[in-house]
C-alpha cells in the first residue's frame, strides 16, 4: 500500500534519509499580476534524494512549474531556503548559478528545445561546449548510446520522431552527468505509448545513475511510474505519497 503522509510528518522521515540532494525549507514565492499579489508558493517543505523519482501533480497554477524553476535556481524564492547539495542557491553570485546549473541541473522540456540547425549529436554536445569541457562528443556519442538513438546521431531534429526528439532531449540533459534533473511534463506533447517510453526511461535514470528526478506533470497515469507523488494545491504540499 503506498504510504500517504502530512508535509510535517514527511519532514521528520526526511530527517533520516540519506543523500538527501534537495531540500526546500519554508519556500514561499510571491509576485504581482496585473497589480495584484499572488502566491505561488506559500511554505512548501520537500526534501528529495539521490536516486528518487518524484513526480508533482496538480491543477494548473497550484505551483508545479514554479516548484521546478526554484529547484532548478532558475528562480529564488521570496522567503525560505531551496539547498541543492546543501548549497543554499540564493546565496550564490551570476557565476556561481551558472556553474551550479551547467554541472549539477539538467532540464527535460515539454517542447524538446532542439536546435533545429544542429544534428542530433551536436545538440547533445551543445551544453558540453559552451562549458569548456574537453571530449564532448563522445560523451555525447556515450549518452545517444544509453538513449538507443546513437544512429541517428548524424540526423536533424525535423527527421525524427516526437518520442526520438524527446530521447534527444534527455540525452542532452545527462550529458554533464547532472545530479539532478527537473522535467516539466515531458510527456506532454507525446501520445500514450510514447510517453510511457519516456517515463520508463526516467525511472531507468534514477535507478541506474541515481539521478533524481523531479517531473511536473498534469497525468495521473504519469505520476503513478514515479517513487513519490507530491499533490499541489494553491501552492502548498498537500499530500505526499510514496508508491
Amino acid at each position: 500500500m503506498p504510504k500517504i503522509g502530512t508535509q510535517e510528518e514527511m519532514l521528520v522521515v526526511s530527517e533520516t534519509r540519506p543523500s538527501v540532494l534537495l531540500r526546500l525549507k519554508d519556500v514561499k514565492k510571491e509576485y504581482v499580476s496585473e497589480g495584484q499579489p499572488v502566491k505561488a508558493l506559500d511554505g512548501v517543505t520537500l526534501d528529495v534524494a539521490g536516486g528518487e523519482f518524484v513526480a508533482l501533480v496538480g491543477r494548473s497554477g497550484c505551483g508545479k512549474s514554479t516548484l521546478l524553476n526554484l529547484s532548478g535556481a532558475m528562480d529564488f524564492p521570496s522567503s525560505g531556503e531551496v539547498l541543492l547539495e546543501g548549497v543554499n542557491t540564493s546565496a550564490l553570485d551570476d557565476a556561481g548559478l551558472t556553474r551550479l546549473r551547467r554541472e549539477k541541473v539538467g532540464f527535460i522540456f515539454q517542447s524538446f528545445q532542439l536546435l533545429h540547425t544542429l544534428s542530433v549529436v551536436e545538440n547533445v554536445e551543445l551544453p558540453l561546449l559552451l562549458a569548456g569541457v574537453s571530449g564532448a562528443r563522445a560523451q555525447a556519442m556515450e549518452r545517444l548510446q544509453w538513449v538507443e538513438l546513437g544512429e541517428l546521431a548524424g540526423r536533424l531534429p525535423h527527421q525524427l520522431s516526437g518520442g526520438q526528439m524527446q530521447r534527444v532531449a534527455i540525452a542532452r540533459a545527462l550529458v554533464h552527468s547532472p545530479r539532478l534533473v527537473l522535467a516539466d511534463e515531458p510527456t506532454g506533447n507525446l501520445d500514450t505509448t510514447t510517453g510511457d517510453v519516456i517515463l520508463k526511461l526516467l525511472k531507468r535514470i534514477a535507478r541506474e545513475q541515481r539521478t533524481a528526478i523531479l517531473m511536473a506533470t498534469h497525468s495521473l497515469e504519469a505520476a503513478a511510474l514515479s517513487d513519490i507523488i507530491v499533490r499541489l494545491r494553491d501552492g502548498v504540499v498537500a499530500e505526499v505519497v510514496h508508491q
